[in-house]
Parts: structure tokens; sequence; C-alpha cells
């Protein structure tokens, strides 16, 4: 699987969210002090950033990306990596993220709270 595309599928949520936000299908708010890390309130977006959108948006993206390659292996590393964009995010957010466009259930273990956590985590993520 070319660079490109890996970088393509694991941003693919953050990639597709300010499209998301201009069209007014997702909404987002700035409240200085939600966090301690980042002023965003992530209101609504159900689509970029939700369990089910992003597991969606995987299969779209596999499917995508088999047709142009046929490369079964390479599916499952680009499926896969959409929806790690999810499982990363509840870490670092804050209970915003939902399982569900429409669910009330909504995750986030709040990384983003503690300064020298994130920077840490941050870091290290670099540093690899």
């Amino acid at each position: 699987v070319s660079l490109g595309t890996l970088v393509l599928a694991a941003q693919l949520a953050d990639l597709l969210w300010p499209i998301l936000l201009l069209a007014g299908t997702e909404r987002v708010r700035i409240s200085p002090g939600i966090t301690s890390f980042s002023p965003l309130n992530f209101e609504y977006y159900p689509i970029s950033h939700s369990l089910l959108g992003l597991t969606t948006l995987g299969v779209v993206l596999a499917v995508i990306y088999f047709a142009l390659t046929r490369y079964r292996a390479g599916v499952w590393v680009v499926g896969l990596l959409v929806v790690s964009h999810w499982v990363l995010d509840v870490i670092v957010h804050r209970p915003d993220l939902p399982l569900a466009p429409g669910s009330e259930t909504r995750i986030g273990f709040w990384l983003w709270n503690s300064i020298p956590a994130t920077i840490a985590v941050e870091l290290a993520l670099y540093a690899r």
C-alpha cells in the first residue's frame, strides 16, 4: 500500500470533517476551557467521527482501493486504518465521539484535559 493511501486512510475522518462543517452537516463551536488542551467543542459530527460512520467510510475506501489495485491484504490495512482514527480519537477527546449517527452514547477518555499527558503522548507518537 502506498504511503499516500495509508495517510489518506488514517486521516480520512479529519479530511472529510471540514468539508462536512462547511456544508452544514456537522457542527463545532469554539469553547475556551472545554478541555485543557483544545478549545474545540465538537457538537455534532455523526458521519466523520462516529464509529459506525468511520466503519462505513472504511468499507467504502477499502472497496475503492480493491477496485483499483486488486490487492486483498491492502484492503484490510486501508479499511482498518480508517477505523483506527476513531479508536485513537477516543483516547484524547472528551466524551463527544458518537457510536453511530443519532446515538446518544458518546465516548472519550479526556486525555486533552491534561496538557502534560497530551504533550507526552503526542511526543511519543512523533518519536516513533
